[in-house]
């Protein structure tokens, strides 16, 4: 964690880096198992041997370190130089001096930066480009990364009207409150999604307590109930899309959609799997 600690610009951004490296201590095998599980199943395939795997905003470095056991040749930026740590500590770990992964600081936003880095068989970025305060660049940026025949693999929060407008101010907030408010909101937050989960696992006649639940959470993605809490109260900047403007969107660009999984119109990410032709 020496490398790339660099001071932040403070302010209403959430400072992603400190969550995921409160993640990485809880990182074991089964999650980093979940991790490569899930990008099989999105993009249909049984390993990663031969590919070239972009990681667009790599957080945690977990999806990177996913990609690189399944036997991509991966290449990691973020634009949190405390992201950048968290890969970087996951390529100590489990591959160090491996030259077919690299790990560096960059923004998907600079044109520049992305010029440099030619095309990619898969270009990941999963709950990042929403998160950069200009999405629809983000979204257009990306383009030019991925090879021909090559798959994008992204997800963007869902557009709810009326309550994403609640949790982009509430979001702002948060950012610019002391810790002891922070703790409370995100507190409050937990106990308001408890409490509508528990009423729905009462009305369906199954078992009320959360246990099970945050068992399973594990089993998404390799994630934990906590750090994906902080990660949602925090997450600012903060937009939205509907599935229909994304699929148009990339539509136009060439690109065709293979496979979309929703989160039925409620809180959270709609993910898509598409393919330059």
């Amino acid at each position: 964690m020496k490398k790339h600690i660099n001071v932040l610009v403070q302010g209403s951004r959430f400072e992603f880096g400190k969550n995921w490296n409160r993640f990485l201590k809880i990182l074991d095998e089964d999650r980093i198992l979940e991790a490569e599980k899930s990008l099989k199943q999105m993009l249909e395939v049984e390993n990663l041997s031969g590919k070239s795997f972009l990681d667009i905003g790599s957080g945690s470095g977990l999806f990177s370190l996913a990609a690189k056991r399944l036997g991509a040749r991966v290449h990691s930026f973020d634009y949190d130089p405390l992201c950048v740590a968290c890969t970087d500590e996951l390529k100590s770990r489990y591959f160090a001096g491996d030259a077919n992964w690299k790990v560096e600081e960059g923004n998907v936003l600079d044109e520049n930066y992305l010029k440099c880095l030619g095309q990619f068989d898969i270009v990941y970025a999963w709950g990042v480009l929403h998160h950069t305060g200009a999405m629809w660049r983000a979204l257009e940026n990306v383009v030019p990364l991925v090879a021909e025949k090559g798959k994008l693999f992204i997800s963007i929060y869902n557009n709810q009207g009326i309550p994403s407008l609640f949790w982009v101010r509430l979001k702002r907030f948060y950012n610019r409150s002391v810790k002891p408010i922070k703790l409370m909101i995100v507190f409050g937050v937990g106990a308001y999604f408890e409490s509508r989960a528990l009423a729905i696992r009462l009305m369906q006649c199954q078992n009320p307590l959360p246990f099970k639940y945050w068992k399973e959470k594990k089993k998404s993605r390799g994630m934990s109930v906590w750090h994906d809490l902080v990660d949602w109260v925090g997450g600012y900047p903060f937009e939205v899309a509907k599935p229909e403007e994304i699929f148009d969107f990339y539509r136009k660009k060439g690109f065709v959609l293979l496979r979309m999984k929703t989160c039925a119109g409620g809180i959270g990410c709609n993910e898509y799997v598409f393919i330059r032709e």
